[in-house]
């Protein structure tokens, strides 16, 4: 799988540097504590969103167990609509699909709409190996490519840059890729956002060729569905003469009925709006009206092994919202980079390493870049366990096993550095199934309570090294609750 960005180090390392950079931190804090409150204030609104989430979740359920009839399905309503379906197996699959489309139509570049699974397969590098320039159109997305930077959050890709920084970005760099930015730009909302629909302008109006990823397939129509909040989208969607859409397998929804849930979560969950400004919906092709031809490239790259975990594949359910990395605590104080993935965050980490596998040192690590604080399960709009699936791919990280690797079972071997870890689970369902020499631990630790150590010696130091032990209380609960006849009495004879 492509994605991976080049020689990034395993999380804790890229993070360390990440929480020492106090710009990045301060513009991080600002953006997610903003979306968290706006998020909160606009799902509170809504008397029955307990229940639009568990429609939610029920729906992307029964779409993954019966993925294979509503995929056929799907590819059938956009051939009989005038499009034409393309499958891709992995990234390179994908990217030799719609390089091939391009170089087809004799163009030399195209307009993109923002897409995570054009950026998961590597596409821009793709086609710029292939002497084809693709521009990014969505506004975040434009400063990340001029800047020559890499997305660091799902829904605002630039989160990590501030005003200045897109000024600064803008000047320098509008110039290599079209019409410059004006001399005297400042760094207000409006000069930066005028400046950027200038630039972009004249590549709406040039293009030929335009590239889309979906939020929605529908099935039972072939209808594709693109929200966003700009407008970028309906111009690249609708101006080229040809519309290529690179869409995860995972994407499809059975019926039209079923987006009626999906476009009231996802834009309040994201944004923080009752509604998209622009919900762009399209159907094949129509003589006259749109691009004349339509192409579906339909992505796999190890969406069906998820699939085939009974745990793991709950990721799938993901609507690409963005709001667990809002409230994760973790993302917050180190940003997207450190993931190392397009897909940063909580879902990231669960994501990441069952699309690309466990092999490196960064998607072994993923599955620990949490507090396990279930605040992203809270605030999922499909109500994916992240925690649950953490704690999954941790035992896979640790200790190996059965996992479908390009669609074949295969077994894993424990990851390296983990034999504490093991050593540590052992001892822990030894003890667990004893519960005499559990007592007898508990005893020995309250009684040795005053020489216990502030910090862990040999593996346990890097866990102590920014956190002190938990002081031992003088007895255990279960000592207590013995000693008091369950909390009724005070212990020394009398009751409470």
């Amino acid at each position: 799988m492509s994605g991976t960005f080049v020689g990034m180090p395993a999380f804790p390392e890229a993070a360390h540097d990440a929480v020492h950079n106090p710009t990045l931190r301060a513009n991080l804090r600002h953006a997610t504590t903003t979306i968290r409150r706006k998020r909160a204030d606009a799902v509170a609104e809504l008397s029955d969103w307990a229940a639009l989430r568990e429609a939610g979740k029920q729906i992307k359920d029964h779409t993954l167990r019966h993925l294979d009839r509503y995929l056929e399905q799907l590819e059938n309503a956009v051939t009989a609509a005038g499009g034409t379906v393309h499958w891709a197996a992995d990234a390179d699959e994908a990217n030799r699909i719609v390089t091939g489309l391009v170089k087809a139509t004799g163009e030399n570049e195209v307009v993109k709409v923002k897409s995570m699974a054009t950026q998961e397969i590597g596409l821009n590098e793709a086609l710029e190996a292939a002497g084809i320039r693709a521009y990014e159109t969505d506004l975040a997305e434009l400063i990340v490519q001029l800047g020559d930077d890499r997305p660091s959050h799902i829904l605002v890709p630039a989160i990590h840059r501030n005003r200045g920084e897109i000024r600064d970005i803008f000047r320098s760099e509008m110039t290599r890729w079209g019409r410059p930015a004006p001399d005297d730009l400042t760094d207000t909302p409006a000069e930066l956002a005028e400046a950027a629909r200038l630039h972009l302008r004249e590549k709406f109006l040039r293009a030929k060729v335009g590239i889309s990823g979906a939020n929605f397939m529908v099935a039972e129509t072939g209808t594709l569905v693109v929200v966003e909040s700009e407008g970028n989208g309906r111009m690249c969607l609708t101006l080229p003469e040809t519309l290529i859409s690179v869409v995860g397998i995972e994407k499809t929804v059975p019926t039209w009925r079923d987006l009626e849930v999906f476009l009231q979560t996802l834009p309040r969950s994201s944004t923080a709006e009752r509604m998209n400004p622009y919900t762009s919906m399209w159907t094949g092709t129509t003589d006259g009206d749109g691009p004349r031809a339509f192409h579906l490239v339909l992505l796999d790259n190890g969406r069906t092994d998820t699939l085939a975990d009974a745990v793991g594949r709950q990721a799938l359910r993901c609507i690409r919202c963005s709001a667990c990395l809002n409230v994760c605590p973790v993302y917050e104080r180190v940003g997207g980079h450190a993931y190392g993935s397009v897909y940063p965050g909580p879902i990231g980490a669960i994501l990441s390493p069952q699309l690309r596998g466990t092999g490196s040192d960064i998607d072994a690590s993923l599955p620990y870049a949490s507090t396990l604080c279930g605040a992203c399960y809270e605030v999922c709009p499909v109500a994916i366990d992240i925690p649950e699936v953490l704690v999954h791919l941790r035992e896979r990280v640790a200790q190996g096993g059965p996992v479908t690797r390009a669609g074949t079972k295969v077994v894993l071997k424990p990851a390296r550095g983990h034999a504490a870890e093991r050593a540590a689970m052992r001892a822990a369902r030894w003890a667990l199934t004893h519960p005499g020499a559990v007592r007898a631990g508990q005893r020995l630790a309250a009684r040795t309570r005053r020489f216990h150590p502030k910090r862990l010696p040999g593996p346990g130091k890097a866990w102590t090294a920014t956190r002190e032990l938990p002081t031992v209380p003088p007895e255990s609960f279960g000592a207590w609750w013995k000693r008091t006849d369950g909390g009724t009495r005070d212990g020394k004879g009398g009751s409470r």
